[in-house]
């Protein structure tokens, strides 16, 4: 990616002198404080659809297959979890990898890497990005910030910024459950979550070598509660179902979930300075559908925007297909959460409020503690 000369250049490295003068506010420590008593410098965001609604997947229309064109509710990213956290720590919006134009100031304030449809596999004849891929492209940007920078504020930089992980939901939408290459046939559920797990773990260590300290990684929501896993379970049992989840694939996100969550304990202790937290969006959810009520949802069945039995049949293909009362949902299309969910599970992710589903401290918690031996 070549560094693009225009007449803002002086101000770019007006930009690089403050990252680095706010780097000496503690030059014993070497600690970086920003804006309201956070120690973020930028946040780095690697993930599949749960992080980008389809700007950020070069062909997404082709590729997308289960026919729901618009993923967001309000059209925009910015509903995503880590565009809310972003926001909650003082941060400028993070634009798409794909929307860079190789300047020093676009890396500074963050980027998106993520893409919808993304997979922790990756499996050749899918066409589509993985996990690997996602971090290639990080690791790119932090080599053009150490030539940028220069090594040492470049590391500074580095280490006081957040990577946000957020894979897997894909991985079980369209390989396991579909049975994609009869993956099912060669792998048990707790063999395949040991596969996803084990990648994850190993994109951790090696963000770590790069000098990444701070790292949120989400869990999986419950893929057997979304509207399509549940008309589909239907339509293949014949059986009118009146629970509003399919335990069986609930199973297999808790095991997914539990394993990622237990590496990430020991990740913490075993890597010096690994500030790595884990958040359980399965428990967040879960807790809304408990009780609806008490959170403000009229409806954690059904999809507000798709056709057919739950809104499932086929996704949302324009706005105008949508709901009144998006905000009574807790679901916007086939698998994706509206607005209203995802704020609540940001809050949560946040402060530890209205439920605590990040260990072992909330985010707030991890921006407001400083990373030692910077330098």
């Amino acid at each position: 990616m070549k560094i693009k000369e225009t007449k803002t250049m002086k101000m770019r490295w007006i930009v690089v002198v403050a990252v680095v003068l706010l780097g000496m506010n503690s030059v014993a420590n070497g600690q970086v404080a920003v804006e309201n008593g956070s120690y973020v410098s930028a946040m780095y965001v690697l993930g599949d659809s749960s992080v980008d609604c389809g700007f950020n997947t070069l062909l997404y229309p082709i590729y997308h297959h289960n026919l729901s064109m618009v993923p967001c509710n309000n059209g925009s990213d910015s509903i995503l979890l880590p565009h809310l956290l972003a926001a909650k720590i003082g941060l400028p919006p993070i634009q798409p990898f794909y929307s860079q134009n190789g300047s020093i100031d676009g890396l500074l304030a963050g980027v998106n890497y993520g893409s919808a449809l993304a997979t922790i596999m990756n499996p050749s004849s899918q066409g589509l990005q993985s996990l690997n891929q996602q971090l290639r492209q990080a690791s790119e940007s932090f080599q053009l910030l150490q030539l940028q920078l220069g090594q040492d504020n470049a590391q500074i930089f580095i280490k006081s910024s957040i990577v946000y992980l957020s894979f897997g939901k894909d991985d079980y939408i369209n390989l396991f459950l579909r049975n994609f290459e009869g993956i099912m046939l060669k792998y048990s559920g707790q063999e395949f979550a040991h596969i996803l797990v084990d990648q994850m773990v190993h994109a951790m260590r090696n963000l770590y070598d790069a000098n990444v300290r701070k790292v949120i990684c989400m869990g999986l929501l419950p893929l057997g509660c979304t509207p399509r896993t549940v008309w589909e379970w239907q339509n293949a049992t014949a059986v009118n179902d009146p629970r509003s989840c399919v335990e069986e694939i609930n199973e297999l996100v808790l095991q997914f979930n539990t394993m990622l969550d237990k590496h990430i304990l020991q990740l913490n202790t075993e890597l010096p300075d690994a500030q790595i937290v884990f958040c359980d969006v399965y428990k967040g959810i879960m807790a809304i559908i408990s009780n609806p009520d008490h959170y403000g949802f009229e409806d954690t069945k059904n999809a507000c925007c798709g056709l057919g039995l739950h809104g499932a049949m086929i996704g949302c293909l324009s706005v105008e297909m949508a709901c009144k009362e998006a905000s009574a949902h807790l679901w916007w299309d086939l698998y994706n959460p509206t607005q209203t969910a995802n704020s609540l599970i940001a809050a949560s992710s946040w402060s530890g409020h209205p439920f605590s589903i990040c260990r072992p401290f909330s985010i707030h918690d991890l921006v407001s503690t400083s990373v030692s031996h910077l330098t």
